[in-house]
This record gives structure tokens, sequence and C-alpha cells, in this order.
């Protein structure tokens, strides 16, 4: 079995899942194209990521913490098959993984070496 966290568990809370419930996630490289504030909405921004075979538009929880130029050009990890979620007036297909940082600010998880946007992540 592999262990995972889900967003407001702690380890005592841990919920375990199975080897073939975590296939079902499809995670894969990305890279944000374009980042954009949102009309009325203070902490989502609308990211485009390339990832590979399509571009995608997500909604990002990241306002309060970034500026959307920051985010442009980041290798980031995207789970792609969510059910799409709209949110205020962005479709959002897909979620950028991040770890919990100091104040609650989202850190982006990412890549050290080069490797092709849309490659698969195990």
């Amino acid at each position: 079995m592999i262990k995972l966290y889900f967003m407001g568990t702690s380890e005592q809370e841990e919920e375990l899942i199975t080897y073939e419930e975590f296939s079902k996630v499809h995670l894969k490289i990305g890279k944000v194209i374009q980042a954009e504030n949102v009309p009325g909405m203070k902490k989502i921004f609308k990211v485009t990521v390339d990832i590979g075979e399509e571009q995608r538009d997500l909604a990002v929880g990241a306002a309060p913490y970034y500026n959307p130029e920051e985010l442009v050009g980041r290798a980031v990890v995207v789970c792609t098959n969510l059910e799409p979620k709209k949110i205020g007036s962005i479709i959002s297909n897909g979620m950028l993984l991040a770890a919990d940082g100091p104040e609650g600010r989202p850190v982006f998880l990412t890549i050290t070496e080069d490797v092709s946007n849309g490659s698969l992540v195990h």
C-alpha cells in the first residue's frame, strides 16, 4: 500500500488507499504558459498549462501569495483527470499539485531535470 496524505488530514487521520486506487490518478508534467488575475476573485488565478498534447485552463488558489508572472514558465505537476469544476467564471480542468508552505503559501511541485510537457508522473 502507498501512504497518501489528503488536504486537511494529519498523520493520525491518515486514509490509506490501495495501489489500484492510486493508479486512477493521472499526473503529468506541464508548463505554465499564462497566468492572470480574475476580476472579482481575490484568491484565484486563471492559469493555462501546456501538458503536451493540449493546453488546459485551471483555477489556482495562489493569488494571495504570488503575482501571476511568477508562475509563467514553471514546470509543474498537474492532475489531469479530475472532473471539470466551475470556479467563478473559470472552468478548471485539472489541479496543480502543491505542498503547504509557511503560513499556508502553496509551494508548487516541480521537477529538477528537463522532461517533455505531458510526461507521465509515476
